[in-house]
């Protein structure tokens, strides 16, 4: 099974998405959805998690937070595994709780946080197991228009910040933005996601993929990595490569020098960031065969492991590539 793609970093927002494993009810009973309400206000003490929205349905759950520290996974993983081992015991059941890992879309949140919630205080009229969001408890819809006192762990001002200048008019505004609209046409901001997991604008995007995604190495277990990772051109690699090794560019394209670290180099770093094939990569390095090109990946790919000196100057390269 491909592992999820994660970016965790000091005030990330995320959409977290879990289910019951085959579709398994999480929440039975009202003492079920309590028990989980103070695990997740456990999770917030505990690992500094800010939650600015939540919705208990039957068989999953949705949650928009806040991490102030990079976090997300720690976090999940205590609270599913908390409130799986009360579950099992409770019912006398064992296995696996949820259906694997937990979905998590890095948000913008200045641009989509108010418009997932909305979406997401809408789940349980969308699904008829209530007339009107409001009159649903297992959400945090009734804190924000202050039908019921908020839970301490709920951060309700960043989002009604949005909605009015004082507290009574951001209510009545954010009550307004959920319930004015048609549940069966309004569409799902998540469907914007891009690469399963990022959510905002094009200058949002591109910042995650050049700040976190550039620099990671291609996992085999993480397709969406290789996809999503910003494409470098080759003649931009050698042009960094050159200036790092103090080498013409010619000598770094042209084949037949031999020990020309900066050449493997170069071809190492557009191997891994240009999302050129094999035989191209040996078109643009003086016409190697692709198996070249594989092999001389793989040499500085295991000399990277054991010289940490020519680790720090790819990295550094790389750092120059992207402007980091």
């Amino acid at each position: 099974m491909a592992r999820p793609l994660r970016v965790e970093y000091p005030g990330a927002f995320y959409h977290v998405l879990n289910r019951g494993n085959s579709r398994e009810q999480l929440f039975k009973n009202p003492s079920d959805h309590n028990k989980f309400l103070q695990y997740l206000e456990k999770a917030a003490e505990r690992f500094a998690l800010l939650i600015h929205t939540y919705c208990l349905m039957g068989n999953h759950y949705h949650l928009l937070v806040e991490t102030p520290e990079p976090n997300l996974s720690m976090t999940m993983q205590w609270l599913n595994v908390s409130y799986a081992t009360y579950f099992n015991r409770k019912q006398k059941r064992s296995g696996h709780l949820f259906q694997g890992r937990f979905k998590a879309i890095l948000i913008d949140a200045d641009t989509y946080l108010k418009h997932l919630s909305r979406y997401i205080h809408l789940n349980p009229v969308r699904a008829g197991l209530s007339n009107s969001p409001d009159q649903y408890h297992w959400s945090s819809y009734q804190a924000f228009i202050g039908k019921q006192i908020s839970p301490k762990f709920l951060e309700t001002d960043w989002l009604l910040g949005n909605f009015g200048s004082n507290n009574k008019e951001a209510r009545t505004n954010y009550q307004k933005f959920v319930e004015n609209v048609d549940v069966k046409t309004i569409k799902d901001p998540s469907k914007h996601v891009e690469g399963g997991f990022i959510l905002g604008d094009p200058d949002f995007v591109k910042w995650v993929k050049d700040t976190f995604l550039s620099k990671r190495e291609d996992d085999k277990e993480i397709p969406q990595l290789k996809k999503l990772k910003p494409r470098v051109t080759p003649e931009i690699i050698v042009e960094q490569v050159s200036k790092a090794f103090n080498i013409e560019v010619a000598k770094i394209c042209k084949k037949g020098l031999k020990r020309n670290k900066a050449r493997e180099v170069a071809i190492y770093l557009t191997r891994n960031l240009s999302r050129l094939s094999c035989n191209d990569i040996g078109g643009f390095f003086g016409g190697v065969s692709g198996a070249l090109i594989t092999i001389m990946n793989k040499r500085i790919t295991e000399e990277i492991d054991r010289n940490r000196s020519l680790k720090n100057k790819i990295k550094k390269i790389k750092n120059q590539i992207f402007n980091i």
